[in-house]
């Protein structure tokens, strides 16, 4: 399931992650780090329940580097591939899909059609290192361990559009 596109207003939000890159297919390397960003919270008793998220700093196709993070006010000390930062505010464009994960890659595609075909510009700039963005997640709201179902698994992208 699909849903439109549309425009939403995001406050900022403090997030903590995991940085890495990768090359496409990259589906394999997601698992170890969300282990380390989430045995990071457990070594200080933090909250999980911020949002789990995907961003995507920099698209070179096949390269990438990604972000594998979740919203949180705690602190979190920083080793290794850990980075902190802060989602910024502003307005973004959102669609919603439910499916298995390999669909999301058609799903993306779509959004960037849409941008284009309707004259809606992304907050990212095109540099000889590819494509860098402002923020361009995927919002995970469940996943394998909360839902073995994978044609029930929920997922947001949200891409901030230029001021």
């Amino acid at each position: 399931m699909l849903t439109l596109p549309k425009i939403v207003q995001l406050e900022p939000k403090r997030y903590v992650a995991v940085r890495q890159r990768v090359k496409a297919p990259f589906g394999d390397e997601i698992p170890p780090a969300l282990d380390e960003l989430f045995a990071a919270f457990d070594a200080v008793g933090a909250s999980r329940k911020g949002n789990e998220f995907i961003k995507y700093n920099r698209i070179d196709m096949p390269e990438l580097e990604i972000e594998c993070g979740l919203t949180t006010e705690d602190v979190i000390p920083l080793s290794g591939r850990m980075v902190e930062g802060v989602l910024p505010a502003g307005r973004y464009v959102s669609l919603s899909y439910t499916g298995h994960y390999d669909g999301l890659l058609t799903v993306n595609a779509m959004l960037v059609g849409w941008a284009k075909e309707t004259g809606t510009f992304f907050d990212a700039a095109e540099t000889p290192g590819g494509d860098v963005f402002a923020a361009r997640l995927e919002v995970y709201h469940n996943n394998p361990v909360d839902e073995p179902d994978p044609s029930k698994w929920h997922t947001t992208l949200l891409f901030k559009l230029k001021d």
